[in-house]
């Protein structure tokens, strides 16, 4: 069985296939399910755009179709860049530059209080158009400067911190930051959804 996963950023797309690893289901990007153009995240939270990414997919196949939305919210900004975590550099923003851009942003801020979270919501959308929504959170710090560089379109990679660890996430394996990432809490109940009676 395929389910399609609504998203074209390839470090996203290893994350999850490994947490999903040894179900019987074939995970495919839309790249991998030949799925032209883009849904619209025009959504006000992270669960509306994670919806409206797994009905873009769903709305092309009719099938299985699932998505997350990710968002960081940085206490010492009052919570920015919140939902807009990929794009507040500016739509054309690469990697690098969204990192460069949010160090600046922090500039002033001291380690003690470079504290942030990242949230995730994933939404699962099943052949007869019904959805489930699943979530997952992390703290941590933001350090002054990059550690190493960042995973590819993962910005914060090389300088988000998790609570009670030493290295960022692009320090860590795919494995290592799926047992406790923001990420990985969601899909693991992805995980246990698609594991029970719904198959």
């Amino acid at each position: 069985m395929d389910i399609i996963l609504s998203t074209r950023n390839h470090s996203k797309v290893e994350q999850i296939k490994a947490l999903l690893r040894g179900l019987d289901v074939t995970i495919k990007s839309l790249d991998e399910a030949e799925i032209a153009g883009e849904a619209v995240e025009d959504g006000t939270t992270l669960d509306e755009n994670a919806f409206k990414k797994a009905m873009f997919a769903w709305e092309h196949t009719r099938g299985w179709a699932m998505a997350d939305d990710t968002g960081l919210f940085i206490d010492a900004l009052g919570g920015r860049p919140g939902i807009h975590a990929a794009r507040w550099a500016g739509r054309e923003a690469k990697t690098e530059d969204i990192m460069n851009f949010t160090l600046e942003q922090l500039r002033d801020v001291p380690t003690g209080k470079r504290t942030a979270t990242f949230m995730t919501m994933a939404v699962v959308v099943s052949p007869d158009g019904a959805s489930r929504i699943f979530s997952g959170s992390v703290s941590g710090t933001l350090s002054t400067e990059p550690r190493t560089t960042c995973q590819p379109d993962m910005p914060y990679s090389a300088i988000f911190i998790p609570d009670g660890q030493e290295k960022v996430w692009a320090q860590m394996s795919v494995d290592e930051e799926n047992a406790i990432s923001h990420r990985g809490r969601a899909f693991r109940q992805v995980r246990d959804f698609f594991s029970g009676a719904f198959l």
